[in-house]
């Protein structure tokens, strides 16, 4: 059985970064649920804030440079995304949408994803369904219904008082590995008509050399 790929992507500013941990977790505990059902997996992690000025330039130049050209094959190819963003101004982070905004539109089509947000006040964590839930339903990807929200006093307490993180977290996990268990990308991968390069890489007359 050919291994599922997941991607993970945190769009944390800081090191060490409550993003970061969060994603690790939403990971860590999707790929336990995977391989306990006998499911191979391999987990790719990019941090955000080391391709910042190579997003920048993508959207400046049409070109993707090797680092962010990784990322962006990695999720067109993947089984599974999970994308951490903290909340700033009630929305998500700027770097974040950068980072969308540069990955090809038909790369997300039917792509399961797990959406995490961090903030510091509970107050943001209904940003995950009126504004990143909405964004990968745009792209046609398929969120799953539960969003992880970490507010600063969810790390080590007992969360909104109703379920805990790691509760939350687990839950999450779950309903990402159902749909990552059973989706099919290959032919998406294998498709003959597929372009070699991301369509931005070919507008900016990289095509090849």
């Amino acid at each position: 059985m050919t291994a599922k790929r997941i991607v993970v992507v945190s769009a944390g500013l800081s090191t060490p970064s409550s993003t970061r941990q969060l994603a690790d977790r939403l990971a860590a505990d999707a790929v336990d649920i995977l391989r306990e059902r006998g499911v191979e997996v391999e987990v790719q992690t990019f941090e955000l804030r080391d391709l910042a000025h190579d997003i920048t330039n993508h959207l400046l130049m049409g070109f993707a440079p090797p680092k962010l050209e990784e990322a962006l094959d990695a999720v067109s190819t993947a089984d599974g995304l999970i994308a951490v963003t903290p909340i700033f101004t009630t929305s998500y982070a700027g770097l974040f949408k950068s980072f969308i905004d540069v990955i090809d539109p038909q790369a997300l089509t039917d792509l399961p994803v797990l959406i995490g947000a961090t903030g510091g006040t509970p107050r943001h964590s209904l940003a995950i369904d009126y504004a990143i839930r909405p964004l990968f339903t745009y792209l046609h990807a398929i969120p799953v219904t539960t969003g992880v929200f970490a507010a600063t006093g969810d790390w080590g307490g007992a969360g909104d008082g109703v379920r805990s993180l790691p509760d939350r977290v687990f839950r999450g996990a779950r309903e990402f590995a159902d749909l990552v268990e059973r989706t099919d990308r290959a032919d998406r991968v294998n498709d003959p008509f597929a372009l070699d390069r991301p369509l931005g890489h070919l507008i900016g007359g990289l095509a090849g050399e």
